[in-house]
């Protein structure tokens, strides 16, 4: 949620912002039109409190003085009435216009990209060495910056979910019998694997003093709305019928949640919190998109990183959610390149957002992998967490990254990671101490 506050102060700072982000500015005219309403409302009912005493204590002196002061009484009670009446048009309008303040975006940071279509996400850096297919050469130039590093292969790699059924790791026909689309069944080796991606990544945040947290897998209508705009993407949550709860999408929601309408000293900023946890989405705007496969699923796990901070420090600890994600990618041997998000494809939190894109050698895409985002004061302002400081209750800034999800990392280690000659898969070193055998086959 935005500061009222500064929202009356600078007004044209945030119709720029709808321009920037391509929104139409219907939420800050409403908010305007109500504001002004409210206020004039207000007027009207100190008005009418302020003559109200005025006749109160003129009744007071005709009582004193044994003056008959019926039709002021009756005046008064007349006053009542029409102050009540007034008070609660007042609450009416005060209620329309919190709600609609909840749908005014956050003010788009000045390094973000002015623009829409994630075909004009600007490419910050890329590392790495890919495998590319040689036809595949050409788009990959285009993605990377000029000289990135990459080698020329005449092998295709084969698709995960040929790979991965023909080795017997998922199955994808049985899950869509027992749950529907979008489902899929671990076996084997690769369950161990993706077991051994939350541990490493576990072990990775803990290293950089990261509090790791299991937090509730649901949570209720009021914790919801507060760390997101549920109104915009209540239809991609699962809500759990006949219950106040709404199973969790990523593990942002219930830890941002956690600190709900709380008071933190200054001195126990900033907070590190890496939450683990299963992640259930409906996906209900990529009809037709990865509809096979674990790429893009209605149920995964993932390792989220989390901070709370002052407002001064948000923006190097973007850069350090970022770093930590990086390192993890970079470490596993996934080739990747950085995207910073442009405006049109941020979301309503967002002030800035840069993605990790990694590299399928069997679909020759950059596909995202990882999402960082600065919040600043929108989220913490929304779930009302402040921190004492010497100029008062500040409100904290938000921010948040992927660390690993688990099911596309998968997808991203089975197509770098396959050996064409012997039809397995190679596991990268670095969670060899983890899964206990360093290659799968069949």
């Amino acid at each position: 949620m935005i500061d009222v506050k500064l929202l009356r102060e600078h007004k044209e700072l945030y119709y720029d912002n709808c321009r920037k982000r391509f929104m139409e500015p219907a939420s800050l005219d409403r908010f305007f039109a109500l504001d002004e309403a409210w206020r004039q409302k207000l007027k009207a009912v100190n008005d009418l409190k302020h003559h109200k005493n005025e006749i109160s204590l003129k009744i007071a002196d005709l009582i004193k003085a044994k003056v008959d002061a019926t039709s002021l009484k009756q005046e008064v009670r007349e006053l009542g009435e029409s102050i009540n009446k007034l008070e609660t048009e007042l609450a009416s309008i005060d209620k329309e216009r919190s709600e609609v303040v909840r749908s005014i975006p956050n003010l788009v940071h000045e390094s973000v990209p002015v623009c829409r279509g994630d075909e004009n996400n600007v490419v910050v850096r890329y590392r790495g060495n890919a495998v590319v297919h040689e036809e595949d050469v050409k788009y990959f130039k285009e993605s990377t910056p000029d000289g990135s590093s990459f080698t020329v292969t005449k092998t295709k790699a084969v698709s995960h979910v040929d790979l991965l059924e023909r080795l017997g790791l998922i199955d994808m026909a049985r899950a869509g019998k027992a749950a529907g689309a979008r489902f899929y069944y671990l076996k084997n080796r690769l369950v161990k694997l993706e077991m051994a991606l939350m541990n490493y990544a576990v072990d990775f945040l803990s290293e950089r003093g990261f509090t790791i947290v299991e937090p509730p897998f649901m949570l209720n209508y009021a914790s919801m709305n507060a760390v997101t705009d549920l109104e915009t993407f209540k239809d991609a949550l699962y809500k759990i019928e006949g219950e106040d709860l709404y199973l969790i999408a990523t593990s942002e929601h219930p830890i941002g949640a956690m600190l709900r309408d709380e008071i933190l000293e200054e001195s126990e900023l900033p907070l590190r919190i890496a939450g683990i946890s299963p992640c259930f989405r409906k996906e209900a705007g990529a009809h037709g998109k990865d509809t096979k496969g674990i790429f893009r699923v209605h149920q995964f796990n993932k390792i989220e990183q989390f901070v709370f901070c002052k407002p001064e420090h948000s923006w190097d600890f973007l850069e350090e959610l970022l770093k930590n994600a990086e390192d993890f990618c970079s470490s596993l041997g996934i080739a990747y390149r950085v995207v910073n998000i442009c405006s049109g494809e941020l979301s309503v939190l967002n002030a800035k957002k840069y993605d990790i894109e990694a590299w399928f050698p069997a679909q020759g895409k950059f596909r995202e992998v990882v999402s960082a985002s600065n919040n600043t004061d929108y989220q913490g302002r929304s779930l009302n967490i402040r921190y004492r400081s010497k100029n008062g209750n500040q409100v904290v800034n938000t921010l948040n990254s992927t660390e690993v999800a688990t099911t596309r990392m998968l997808v991203a280690i089975t197509e770098n990671f396959q050996q064409p000659d012997s039809g397995g898969i190679s596991v990268p070193k670095v969670l060899v101490p983890y899964t206990g055998f360093d290659f799968i086959s069949s």
